[in-house]
């Protein structure tokens, strides 16, 4: 049966849906359909875990598999039967399942593996219950009950297990501070902000998984900031919950900044000072672990049995057995009441204790890369607590006070508050470029689209993860080690490569990774080669921080051997070219685990930091820059929810969800802001009527947002669906199809008005931001001929001769056809779906062409050089770029795919 998240059945929509296919080829298109749902083998991304809460994942069928309504069954590798809780995540348009959503929880050990098939899901033993009552929401699962205000300050009133409160009085806490001082003088105002809960909303009610929305602002006297949303995650048979945290920054950062963002709990402690524990973990499984009052290293000794227990977080024998000698002097042994662990870059945190507040802090020990797990507790219980990428997203820090009184208070900070206060403010100061003329002549220096008032934060987001805890004592080395991987890296379960491919996943433009041939052999080397040296590059050149990691650098400096991390807009790649794809097809294709990490964080960052999610331009992402909201260029192939889809779609996450469905409307930005305003040569004003956009970039992002609306069936699905049929169809009826460049838009009708004259417009960067990726989904599940045929003469004549493109537009396509050797990608899918071995040949020699753009195909092998003069001894390639690194990463999976068995020898 569906889980609580169930949603609707498709409308039939006869006219628009594709025939069933005969074909095996899914990498075309048109995967192959079974009679129905196979057994799906699923298997742990990082091997089978030590700590697992739960997992969720989604796993893809063909068109017409599955039933929308089909309930699964999950098995262990032994046969048993396990508890599942399914949904639906996207639905085909004849109504049949496209992405079915599952979660198990951890409440049996995990297995290596699962086989996922039609049937009746196990029941768990200790289902999660969800109470709703007047003023709150109680949810039970089986170990631990947690009361969920629906009002207040308090996100969490109380976490249970069994009669004893384990954790209290959760909420979310923000430093205000007034401006940034330069200089380090003068005086700075701070205030403390807290969380005041506006909307509290059941999203899942069990039985295996819990999930409850909650939204509100940061309020105090008066004034408030940073709306946020958080999701709660509990699992059946679990002792732990899960928060998935995001908040919008609504400041332009210049008269305010952020000085500290965390969550905080108080952990009643009853247990004697000498049963308290702390524990801080460091690098790997090492952990300063400490009681709040020593008993060990005393001139005097308590007894073995005493110093044994307390070193491993045990009781102590009762204090009559002692030595009287310390027995007696208890209340002369300092209680260490204040710890804190605090991660201030990538490379480096700091240890301190006290005992308490106005007292000096004790250095206890440094590191380079914490785990960003902690536990303050004793044998009557305790809370852990974690925060997923600690060090990555730096300054961070974990804190413990009061642990020497009956309640201690636990503070996850996102932003230190020991570190600066966060600084947004643009990095120059115009440089005198207040007109449109002078702005085109910067971007001609330094490539950077400045415009005055564009450079804001406003709107930008940011999203973390954490896990929490009720412990009923303090775990042990192994336990604590097991529970830092946890938070590192959240178990996650996955679908075989070969699964995917025959599903015909994301379009089914990718196969599996195979070096049979030495000419295969020589692209996935070059696959690999790029792939690590981004990994050695975010390494070696820190690409971390709170609003940098997940992103990567636009292009390099051959003469200073840097990435140009300072020079307009070669600097962060904002998803310019799509990176994104790139990552997420290589994934799918290898089922990597080092991939998908580095596509996760990716998409945690561009989904959220790159894109506008209030004020003017929400709904718009921004080109890549010094800074990550620097640029004046707001577009639609920033934010399109294409770079999105994968990671909704392999895991179920809701925060990507909301992403994409924010989306669902964002045609409305182009009446805001016209994104080639400075380059229009004829007058123009936005016309909700007669929109201008562009077949390319900007269809590209609405399609896909569009098409995922309609496919989650959303509450806007219906229109959602218009809009892109109505679109597909006006697009086709333009005298030249996609070549006519753009179109004027209706935002009544959601159709574009037919141009009566032809034109020829190209662009080497239209097809670049997902456009072959979601029309190769489209082509998938709805036949309109029309509609193929003009996105194949697209892909046909892209490759072409100028006599071609005579015959077919009556005119030339423009000599500028930059990318030549990522379009080669367009001919390939036309070779397959024409059965055409011209375009089959053109692909090739185009791929393998080195005038084709870039010099992956010819005889000459990347290589890497060390260079010692930089700041950090670095690796360098000398010719790589991002857009080069993700076009002929994106064209040589999907060319591969496509047409690998026709690769000239």
């Amino acid at each position: 049966m569906w889980g609580a998240a169930a949603v609707g059945s498709a409308a039939p929509l006869a006219s628009f849906l594709s025939a069933p296919a005969a074909s095996a080829a899914s990498a075309a298109g048109r995967p192959a359909q079974p009679s129905g749902p196979s057994e799906v083998p699923l298997h742990w991304l990082e091997g089978r875990p030590a700590e697992l809460a739960g997992s969720s994942w989604g796993t893809p069928w063909p068109m017409g598999a599955v039933p929308g309504d089909q309930s699964f069954a999950l098995a262990a590798a032994d046969g048993s039967p396990v508890p599942v809780q399914s949904w639906p995540l996207a639905l085909w348009p004849d109504g049949s399942l496209k992405w079915s959503g599952h979660t198990i929880s951890g409440a049996q050990d995990p297995s290596d593996g699962y086989t996922l098939t039609a049937g009746s899901p196990a029941a768990p033993r200790s289902p999660v219950t969800v109470r709703e009552r007047r003023g709150h929401v109680d949810v039970g699962t089986g170990v631990i009950t947690t009361r969920i205000p629906t009002g207040g300050t308090d996100l969490i009133t109380r976490v249970m297990r069994g009669d004893r409160v384990i954790a209290k009085n959760g909420r979310l806490v923000s430093i205000r501070q007034d401006g940034i001082s330069d200089d380090g003088l003068g005086t700075v105002r701070r205030e403390e902000l807290l969380s005041d809960i506006e909307e509290v909303t059941v999203e899942q009610s069990g039985p295996v998984r819990a999930v409850v929305r909650i939204t509100g602002r940061h309020r105090r006297r008066g004034r408030a900031w940073l709306p946020f949303t958080v999701r709660l995650y509990f699992f059946a048979g679990a002792e732990s919950f899960r928060m998935v945290h995001s908040f919008v920054f609504d400041s332009e950062g210049r008269r305010e900044a952020i000085a500290g963002l965390g969550v905080r709990f108080t952990v009643p402690l009853d247990d004697e000072p000498h049963d308290r524990h702390v524990r801080l973990v460091g690098e790997g499984h090492g952990a300063m672990a400490e009681a709040v009052r020593p008993v060990t290293g005393l001139r005097r000794d308590p007894g073995g049995a005493v110093r044994r227990a307390q070193v491993e977080g045990r009781r102590t024998p009762d204090v009559s057995t002692w030595d009287t000698r310390v027995s007696s002097r208890l209340d002369l042994i300092p209680a260490f009441g204040d710890y804190k662990l605090s991660q201030l870059s990538s490379e480096g945190f700091t240890v301190l204790k006290r005992t308490g507040e106005g007292h000096g802090w004790v250095p206890v020990d440094q590191g380079r890369r914490a785990g960003g797990t902690g536990y303050v507790g004793g044998p009557s219980g305790g809370f852990a607590f974690g925060l997923k990428d600690f060090w990555q997203l730096h300054p961070t820090q974990l804190d413990i006070r009061n642990a020497h009184t009956r309640q201690a208070q636990v503070t996850v900070w996102l932003w230190s508050p020991d570190a600066p206060a966060m600084d947004t403010r643009f990095y120059h100061d115009g440089l005198g470029q207040d007109t449109y003329e002078e702005q085109l002549e910067g971007l001609e220096i330094t490539y950077e689209d400045y415009e005055p008032g564009f450079g804001t934060p406003y709107g930008i987001a940011r999203t973390s993860e954490l896990t929490f805890w009720a412990l009923d004592g303090t775990p042990s080395p192994e336990r604590l080690g097991a529970v830092a991987d946890a938070v590192r890296a959240a178990p996650q379960l996955v679908n075989p490569v070969g699964h995917l491919v025959d599903a015909g996943a994301f379009g089914g433009l990718f196969a599996p990774v195979d070096r049979s041939t030495p000419q295969r052999a020589r692209i996935e080397d070059n696959l690999d080669f790029l792939f690590d040296y981004y990994v050695t590059s975010q390494d070696q050149r820190h690409w971390y921080g709170f609003w940098d990691y997940g992103d990567v650098m636009h292009s390099q400096d051959g003469d200073r051997k840097v990435w140009r991390y300072d020079i307009g807009g070669y600097a962060w790649a904002n998803s310019e070219l799509s990176p994104d794809l790139w990552l997420w097809y290589a994934y799918l294709r290898s089922g990597r685990a080092d991939i998908f990490r580095f596509a996760e964080a990716m998409t945690r960052h561009t989904g959220e930091v790159d894109v506008y999610h209030a004020g003017d331009w929400a709904g718009l992402g921004t080109r890549h820059g010094v800074q990550h909201w620097a640029d004046s260029a707001k577009q639609q192939r920033i934010s399109t929810a294409t770079y999105r889809r994968f990671y909704h779609y392999l895991t179920t996450d809701e925060r990507t969800g909301d992403l994409m469905r924010e989306l669902a409307r964002s045609e409305e930005t182009f009446l805001v802001l016209d994104p080639i305003r400075k380059i229009r040569e004829e007058p123009y004003e936005p016309d909700p009527r007669a929109l201008a956009i562009g077949f390319g970039t900007d269809w590209s992002g609405l399609a896909a947002a569009w098409l995922t609306e309609w496919e989650r069936r959303g509450p806007l699905w219906e229109e959602c669906r218009d809009k892109l049929l109505g679109t597909m169809e006006t697009i086709a009826a333009q005298p030249n199809g996609f070549f006519q460049g753009s179109g004027r838009y209706d935002m009544e009708t959601g159709r574009f008005e037919v141009q009566e004259e032809p034109a020829i417009t190209t662009s080497h960067l239209a097809a670049v931001f997902g456009l072959v990726e979601i029309n190769a989904e489209l082509l998938q599940q709805i036949d309109m001929p029309e509609f193929e045929a003009a996105w194949l003469q697209y892909c046909r004549l892209w490759n072409g001769t100028d006599a071609e493109a005579e015959e077919e537009l009556g005119g030339r396509l423009s000599p500028n056809r930059n990318l030549r050797q990522a379009h080669t990608r367009l001919a390939a899918y036309a070779a397959v779906r024409l059965d055409d071995d011209t375009q089959a040949e053109r692909a090739w020699s185009g791929f393998l062409d080195p005038r084709a753009g870039w010099e992956y195909g010819r005889d000459t092998e990347l290589h890497l050089e060390r260079v010692e003069h930089t700041l950090n001894p670095t690796d360098w390639c000398e010719n790589v770029s991002t857009n080069n690194s993700a076009q002929y990463g994106l064209a040589a999976i999907q060319i591969l795919a496509l047409i690998g068995d026709r690769m000239p020898r």
